[in-house]
């Protein structure tokens, strides 16, 4: 059996075994895996600006104007511009109003051609695309045909732009 010497040998041995082993030699790992998800929706949005004409003179005038439309990447969108607020106008050929009386005939194309009218009948006579995330721009080309007999005053219309995505 130990005597009492022997076992204060073990107990020392025992004591600096203890000490040299290091927490980490005990340590166990387990893994496991966390999902990750998100969903991104189709989102446009459209803005317009102006189209001026200048000073008209019995002379055609042809100008242009950018709608700029931002959707997000991926997302195909359709653009339509209505007829305007002028009485009698249509999509072929609408109709400025004048400060005092009368009107003034004009049309909206998709071409610098001015070849293309461009209306609201999707799959007819709208433009597409397909959003990048960033800004596009989309040119607007209009023309006043000449030969008209528009009285004095300022003539003005809206045009509402219908993005359809």
């Amino acid at each position: 059996m130990f005597n009492a010497n022997n076992r204060r040998q073990i107990a020392k041995l025992l004591t600096a075994l203890c000490l040299c082993t290091s927490v980490n030699s005990f340590a166990t790992t387990s893994t496991g895996t966390l999902a990750v998800s998100s969903t991104v929706l189709s989102a446009c949005a459209v803005t317009g600006a102006s189209l001026a004409f200048g000073t008209y003179a019995s002379s055609q005038i042809d100008n242009s104007a950018s709608i700029s439309i931002t959707c997000t990447n991926g997302t195909a969108y359709n653009i339509g511009l209505d007829a305007g607020g002028g009485s009698g106008a249509t999509t072929a050929v609408r109709k400025m109003t004048g400060s005092i009386a009368g009107t003034l005939n004009y049309s909206l194309y998709k071409d610098a051609g001015r070849s293309v009218v461009w209306g609201n009948s999707i799959g007819t006579d709208t433009a597409t695309g397909t959003g990048t995330g960033a800004a596009q721009s989309v040119s607007v080309y209009g023309r006043v045909p000449s030969g008209q007999l528009a009285g004095v005053g300022v003539y003005s219309d809206t045009v509402t732009i219908t993005l359809t995505y």
